[in-house]
C-alpha cells in the first residue's frame, strides 16, 4: 500500500477550520430544535363553531315594558352661593372744581377734654408762643432759593400752622399746641438746613 505523503503544516492550517465546523453545526441544529420533534403548539381537533342564541317571541314581549321600580326623583340640591354676576360699576360724581375742599366737609362734633383754667392758659401761650416761633422761622426762608425737599418741608409746616389755627378757633388747645409745635420743630429743621 502506498503510502500517503504527510500533510504540510499549510495543508493542516486549511482543514483546521473546516474540522471545527462540523461540531459547531451539529451543536446548532440540536439547541435549535430541528434533531427533536416538537408538538404543534395551537390544537384544531377541538373546535366547534357556535351558533348565537336568538330569544324567543315571548322574551321580545316581556322586555318591551319597563319594569315600574317604584323609584322617586330625588329634589335638586339647593343653591348656596349667588349666581355669578359682575358687580355693578360704581357711579362717582365729580365734584364741582369751584367749591373750596373744605367747604363740604359736615361739621363734625369735636370731643374737647375739660382743662382747668391754669392748664387752659399754658396751652394757649405755648400753642401761641410756637407759632409765632414756627412763623418767625419761616419768615427766615423767604426770599432764599429752596429745594424740592425743603420747599415740601415748608408747605408742611404751613398745614401745621393752619391745623394749629382752626384748632384755636375750635377751642382746642390741646390739638392747637400739638400742631403748633410740630410747625416748630420743623421750621427749626428748615432753618438749620439753610
Amino acid at each position: 500500500m502506498p503510502k500517503h505523503p504527510a500533510p504540510s503544516p499549510t495543508e493542516r492550517s486549511k482543514r483546521r477550520p473546516k474540522i471545527l465546523l462540523v461540531p459547531v453545526c451539529l451543536s446548532m441544529m440540536v439547541c435549535g430544535g430541528c434533531l427533536v420533534k416538537k408538538r404543534p403548539a395551537a390544537h384544531f381537533e377541538n373546535l366547534v363553531l357556535a351558533h348565537p342564541v336568538i330569544p324567543s317571541a315571548t322574551a321580545e314581549n316581556a322586555l318591551s315594558e319597563a319594569p315600574d321600580l317604584g323609584l322617586e326623583p330625588a329634589p335638586m340640591p339647593v343653591r348656596l352661593g349667588l349666581p355669578r354676576n359682575p358687580p355693578a360699576r360704581p357711579k362717582v360724581a365729580a365734584l364741582p372744581a369751584t367749591e373750596p375742599a373744605t367747604a363740604g366737609k359736615p361739621n363734625e362734633p369735636t370731643i374737647v377734654p375739660e382743662l382747668s383754667t391754669g392748664e387752659l392758659e399754658a396751652a394757649k401761650a405755648d400753642a401761641q408762643a410756637s407759632l409765632d416761633a414756627a412763623e418767625r422761622n419761616l419768615a427766615a426762608t423767604r426770599g432764599k432759593a429752596l429745594n424740592a425737599a425743603q420747599a415740601d418741608l415748608a408747605s408742611k409746616i404751613r398745614g401745621f400752622m393752619d391745623a394749629a389755627r382752626e384748632a384755636m378757633r375750635n377751642s382746642d388747645w390741646q390739638r392747637a399746641t400739638n400742631m403748633a409745635k410740630k410747625a416748630e420743630v420743623l421750621s427749626r429743621e428748615l432753618e438749620e438746613g439753610l
